[in-house]
């Protein structure tokens, strides 16, 4: 009878360009398995979540699977770093596996879980590695940013009155007069927050997001948000955008 495993398969929306496609990670496991004779009893896929979180859903489903069904021989994974990204949260899991009396099987890295010294050390320096690569990839995110920003390129999420486009903001026709709109409520109607939000929720003016209302609070940051004149807030920094402004300054 051939041994029952779970295979646990991850990329992260950091680092994706320099990793494998969970389709890839589920080839190369299967692979694996038809070569060692064992059967993959479950998949478990967490994509686009980091590594460095303890409480990512497929993990938590695939330890809760563990200790729900004896039947379950181990876990394997394409490779150490798709388990962990942190030497803290590797190691813990290695361990929690371990009490269990549970195998965990890498396809490129033999003998993970070993407890000959220089296997563990080994195990541990690739952790090391991999917490070190996050973390360069992390700085080079954050230096990215920066660039983009300082060159006036948008490098956020999504704006009323605009449409994002290849780090640029393109003006949203329809919205845009509801931003001027507000702008005219406020300076010239002298209307507060909360009667600019009655108003647009009594007329069933759409906001961004499907099934959301205008609350006062959205209001109260557009009125402040430097990017209806064209410039753009970061790290407290005000940076002149190259987008079109929607109100004059």
């Amino acid at each position: 009878m051939k041994k029952r495993y779970i295979a646990y398969c991850r990329t992260s929306t950091e680092n994706q360009k320099e990793e494998k496609t969970i389709e890839l990670q589920e080839k190369d496991i299967t692979k694996f398995a038809n070569r060692s004779g064992i059967e993959i009893a479950m998949w478990c896929k967490d994509e686009g979540v980091s590594g460095g979180l303890e409480d990512r859903p497929a993990l938590v489903e695939m330890m809760d699977a563990i200790e729900s069904d004896s039947t379950i021989a181990g876990v394997v994974i394409y490779k150490l770093d798709r388990l962990a990204r942190d030497l803290y949260i590797q190691e813990g899991l290695i361990r929690e596996l371990s009490k269990m009396g549970k195998e965990i099987i890498s396809t490129l890295e033999p003998d993970l879980a070993s407890d000959d010294p220089f296997r563990k050390a080994f195990r541990q320096m690739l952790g090391v590695f991999a917490e070190f690569e996050k973390a360069m990839i992390t700085l080079r995110m954050k230096n990215g940013r920066n660039n983009a920003v300082a060159k006036g390129f948008w490098h956020g999420g999504q704006v009323y009155g605009y449409d994002a486009s290849n780090g640029r903001l393109v003006i949203n026709k329809s919205e845009a007069d509801i931003v001027r709109r507000i702008f005219h409520m406020k300076r010239y109607q002298r209307m507060n927050c909360s009667q600019i939000a009655r108003t647009l929720n009594a007329e069933n003016v759409p906001t961004k997001r499907t099934g959301s209302i205008w609350r006062p609070l959205t209001v109260k940051k557009m009125l402040a948000n430097p990017i209806y004149k064209g410039q753009m807030r970061y790290n407290n920094k005000l940076y002149n955008g190259k987008h079109e402004p929607i109100i004059k300054r």
